[in-house]
């Protein structure tokens, strides 16, 4: 894997040299623009609609759309001003537990390795962090941008999650489905529970698949091979049917699939929901 950076964990007066890693990465086809006629692929360029010409790196500055139309425009030095990435230093904050945080606060994840010196602090803050079942928020700036973190042990390393900020939430309000709830049977939500029983398991990353991206990718094979493309069949929209008849059709393929499944017990009396 390639270094990120390196830098440093700080905590009270400790500090932690590590170096940085990106932890997962996008398995994406990747495609090109390509010019019909000739298979050429496209070229864009940087040009300027006022003076009609392509307009090299140098000339090209940030610029703030602070009204429509309107730019105060930034250089390197005014970057400069700014704590930025050079101090690669990632700040602990707080130790928290990993159950406080919502899911859709994670963003991207990194590998921290200690460099060479660092071993012993970088065990003695996974040591403890393992022992006290708590995991750290911290700030961190990559390139030029200051975020939130968390920092977690994972397979024997400590993983530094990149968070977002509460304001970069954005708020359920608007979603003008889900205000009002419908009056739901009482065998309808038990139905449901036992449904979502019979496919309760453990979590096993393996075998979930792209099976997209495998089709696609036999796709593309298959025409490079000068093969025909066989047209894949429409999905089938099915009739509109009855919410308890699909519970009911549900429940029982799920009963036949999962035979080593113990079935889920029927609910009695009024369910309670939160």
């Amino acid at each position: 894997m390639r270094t990120l950076w390196k830098g440093a964990i700080s905590f009270g007066l400790v500090n932690v040299p590590i170096k940085l890693y990106t932890a997962t990465e996008k398995k994406e086809i990747k495609f090109h623009y390509l010019h019909e006629k000739c298979g050429t692929p496209i070229k864009y360029e940087r040009r300027c609609p006022t003076c009609n010409a392509t307009v090299p790196n140098e000339e090209i500055v940030w610029g703030y759309e602070y009204q429509k139309g309107q730019y105060v425009v930034l250089k390197e030095e005014d970057f400069d001003r700014l704590p930025d990435e050079k101090s690669k230093t990632i700040d602990i904050l707080d130790f928290v537990d990993l159950t406080e945080i919502d899911p859709i606060y994670f963003e991207k994840s990194y590998y921290l390795e200690p460099n060479p010196g660092g071993e012993k602090a970088y065990a003695l803050l996974k040591r403890a962090m393992e022992e006290t079942g708590k995991i750290a928020v911290a700030k961190v700036t990559i390139r030029t941008k200051e975020t939130l973190a968390v920092l977690r042990v994972y397979q024997n390393v400590l993983l530094m999650a990149l968070i977002f900020y509460p304001d970069e939430i954005r708020s359920t309000a608007g979603l003008s489905g889900v205000q009002t709830e419908p009056d739901l049977h009482e065998n309808e939500i038990a139905m449901a529970n036992n449904l979502i029983a019979n496919l309760s398991g453990h979590f096993d990353a393996a075998k979930y698949t792209n099976n997209y991206r495998e089709n696609l990718m036999q796709l593309i094979q298959t025409k490079i091979a000068g093969g025909e493309v066989a047209q894949a069949p429409a999905a089938e929209t099915g009739k509109i049917i009855d919410l308890m008849e699909a519970l009911r059709a549900s429940l029982a393929a799920t009963e036949k699939a999962q035979p080593d499944r113990p079935k889920a017990a029927k609910r009695r009396g009024r369910s309670k929901t939160g």
